[in-house]
């Protein structure tokens, strides 16, 4: 069995975090277009298709059909492999696309394999590999929130994927459920039943400000949940620069305006 590489790393920031991971000569980790931040000497960088992983298969075809999967869950065609040439440790960081945490992944503990939303993956070990994982039931995939395509991060090596805002882990027991809203789920083990629940209460969709449906998820396994999702974070920066601004009153509010320095 072919074992993904085997690398140190350390998550470094609060709210707008980065990971630095060491490479022992010979060592590889790959990351997403765009999640570079800082690398020493002696790291060697690749542009790849697909995911660099030995599942993509050997052929042009192999690694085609790998980087569509990517297209398909949202992901660039491109990966970076970043490789250690020296003769000692070396290190290279990723940073964090916007305000959140970064979660590391072994998934050697979790089954070799997580289901996390599409977006999510930021970095991993060169030999993790991230497939499609399709939703099977119809309500979950019309109505999670992530649509019928999720990101599959599979193999036996670390693997980070990054959220909004704070990330915590829940712990299910069998036959445990929890209730959350869907854009709040980033990702689960592959113990985990999910599924999407219909809120029911006209008062409840039309009034309750949380939507129609919301994802119920039954255990044995790991959860992790997100409290800002970007959606909701975009959606409310939008909201804020083009919709009527809300003031406090006639006058505080034209102050308040005038001390921002938004004038009339």
């Amino acid at each position: 069995m072919i074992r993904n590489d085997e690398i140190d790393y350390r998550i470094i920031g609060e709210e707008m975090q980065y990971v630095e991971i060491e490479l022992d000569p010979g060592e590889s980790a790959v990351a997403e277009a765009g999640a570079f931040m800082m690398m020493d000497d002696a790291i060697q960088m690749q542009t790849i298709f697909g995911d660099g992983s030995t599942q993509q298969g050997g052929g042009l075809m192999g690694k085609l059909f790998s980087a569509g999967k990517r297209l398909l869950v949202g992901e660039s065609l491109f990966m970076t492999a970043f490789t250690n040439v020296g003769s000692g440790k070396r290190r290279v960081s990723f940073a964090s696309p916007y305000p959140g945490k970064i979660i590391p992944l072994d998934l050697a503990r979790l089954g070799n394999a997580v289901i996390c939303q599409k977006d999510a993956f930021l970095a991993a070990a060169k030999g993790v590999s991230i497939n499609i994982e399709f939703q099977r039931k119809l309500g979950t995939g019309l109505f999670g929130g992530e649509g019928f395509i999720m990101e599959r991060l599979e193999g036996d090596g670390m693997a980070f994927m990054h959220a909004g805002g704070h990330v915590f882990e829940r712990e299910l027991q069998p036959g445990e459920i929890i209730k959350i809203d869907t854009g709040c789920l980033v990702g689960y083990t592959l113990g985990v039943d999910f599924d999407i629940q219909f809120i029911g209460g006209i008062r409840n969709k039309l009034f309750g400000g949380e939507g129609f449906f919301f994802a119920t998820l039954q255990g044995p396994g790991k959860v992790w949940i997100q409290t800002l999702p970007v959606s909701r974070l975009a959606s409310r920066i939008l909201n804020f620069a083009t919709g009527p601004r809300r003031e406090e009153g006639s006058i505080l509010g034209g102050l308040g305006n005038l001390l921002d320095g938004d004038g009339y």
